[in-house]
């Protein structure tokens, strides 16, 4: 098979995953009461586990290993930044859309990373295409919630979601005709990524996790974590 297709084969693969999580979403699935309330919290934990294994295990240690430390300081720390300014500028005028913004905001850097990849180590961009996908299904799954929580019907916000399903096939495509054999930047997109999906992780995620004594949550970024350990075991 060509490598661009199997781009955006891949790349398919790991966006499809944003209309299953908004559609498991629009129907309902979880039980009423606490027990749902728990369940939608490990979801919500399994996300970020899923975000920080990403970051640890695909996005940093290119980067740590190919770029010098003065540029790997204001990269990482230029992703912080700007995750920082554009959550504030939307919570201030859209409101309670924090997982539709790690979605986004780490999907798409992702899924050029991603197309720019494939065109010299094929097996790191299967593994981020598995994490790109992981990660996005309890994202769009609890995005969907944000986003009917902000006034939007469960209709719209389905609609919504479903863009981002195939704008990350659009983005591994110019990634790989465009930054093909960028090694360097290549790393600096993704170490950029890497940087913008902490604060992201820690400013807004984290602290919905928590739900009263429960374990669940916990235990749902613990195993998030563990399946990244696991890809990178099998696929790396």
């Amino acid at each position: 098979m060509d490598t661009i297709l199997k781009v955006i084969l891949y790349s398919f693969a790991s966006g499809i995953t944003v209309i299953i999580g908004g559609v498991l979403a629009r129907s309902k699935i979880l039980p009423g009461g606490d027990f749902g309330k728990e369940i939608s919290h490990s979801i919500v934990a399994f996300g970020a586990g899923v975000l920080v294994a990403a970051v640890a295990f695909v996005l940093t240690p290119k980067a740590i290993e190919l770029l010098p430390l003065p540029i790997i300081v204001p990269v990482f720390l230029s992703g912080f930044v700007l995750f920082l300014l554009l959550d504030r500028f939307i919570g201030q005028r859209v409101g309670r859309l924090a997982q539709l913004m790690a979605m986004s905001m780490d999907y798409i850097p992702e899924a050029v990373a991603l197309g720019a990849v494939f065109s010299y180590d094929q097996r790191t961009g299967l593994l981020l295409a598995l994490f790109i996908g992981l990660q996005n299904l309890p994202e769009s799954y609890n995005a969907f919630g944000d986003l009917v929580k902000s006034g939007f019907s469960p209709n719209k916000s389905l609609l919504v979601l479903v863009p981002f399903g195939f704008v990350g096939i659009i983005a591994a495509v110019l990634g790989f005709l465009f930054l093909k054999g960028g090694g360097s930047l290549v790393s600096s997109l993704m170490l950029f990524s890497a940087g913008g999906i902490l604060y992201l992780v820690f400013q807004d995620i984290a602290p919905m996790i928590q739900y009263k004594r429960y374990w669940a949550p916990a235990f749902g970024a613990t195993l998030g974590f563990m399946l990244g350990m696991i890809g990178v075991k099998i696929l790396g």
